[in-house]
């Protein structure tokens, strides 16, 4: 099932890029960093792989890519500066948050947002939903998108390099899947253990508070 699904974003995102070219990559880059899982896995190889064709070039296809991140990444940032803090005072209590982790999420953001921002750029899964805490934390945006595009410019240049590299065999190819899959496969054992924590030290609390009160 999840191969087949694969399949299909993969023809979207070919399509749009053999047919818009820079354009289509700022478009799914944009389109992913708007907390969509449309993966760049995919998007900047193939992008990647026009410039090994000598249809794009390759510093040219990062920085679209760059920009569709910020472009994106404006649209959730707004989302979480906007209704996220009343959406998670309103029904947070559901899912297990509260005013304190709005709190705790806006001081870490005023500390370290900069660089919270740039290596989440540098992370697959991570750096899809980034934006969505930034703007609930009401993170400076002119600092947000520097950060943005400082974090999400190598990133594209790397995919889009590998995928130039490989050249016509980067869809058969079986080493570049294979290590992404693994680091995939890291990154959400991560977030998993971490999801685990939050609702177990949350739960707790909660618990704790009416004997406290």
């Amino acid at each position: 099932m999840t191969e087949k699904i694969l399949a299909v974003l993969a023809h979207f995102i070919i399509a749009t890029i053999s047919a818009s070219g820079y354009g289509g990559v700022a478009l799914l880059m944009g389109i992913e960093s708007a907390c969509v899982p449309l993966p760049s896995e995919i998007i900047m190889p193939f992008a990647g792989y026009l410039v090994h064709l000598g249809q794009l070039k390759l510093f040219w296809v990062a920085t679209a890519g760059a920009i569709g991140c910020n472009l994106g990444s404006a649209v959730a940032y707004w989302i979480g500066a906007y209704g996220g803090r009343p959406m998670v005072e309103r029904f947070g209590r559901y899912v297990l948050l509260g005013k304190h982790d709005l709190d705790r999420t806006t001081h870490f953001f005023n500390r370290f947002g900069g660089i919270t921002v740039f290596v989440a750029r540098l992370l697959p899964v991570v750096r899809t939903f980034i934006a969505l805490p930034a703007g609930i934390a009401r993170m400076p945006q002119l600092r947000f998108h520097i950060y943005t595009f400082l974090g999400s410019w190598p990133w594209c240049f790397v995919l889009a390099y590998v995928g130039a590299k490989l050249g016509q065999g980067w869809d058969s190819d079986p080493r570049f899947k294979a290590i992404f899959h693994r680091f995939h496969t890291a990154v959400v054992l991560v977030l998993l253990i971490s999801f685990v924590w939050f609702v177990w030290s949350h739960w707790r609390r909660s618990r704790n508070e009416p004997e406290t009160a």
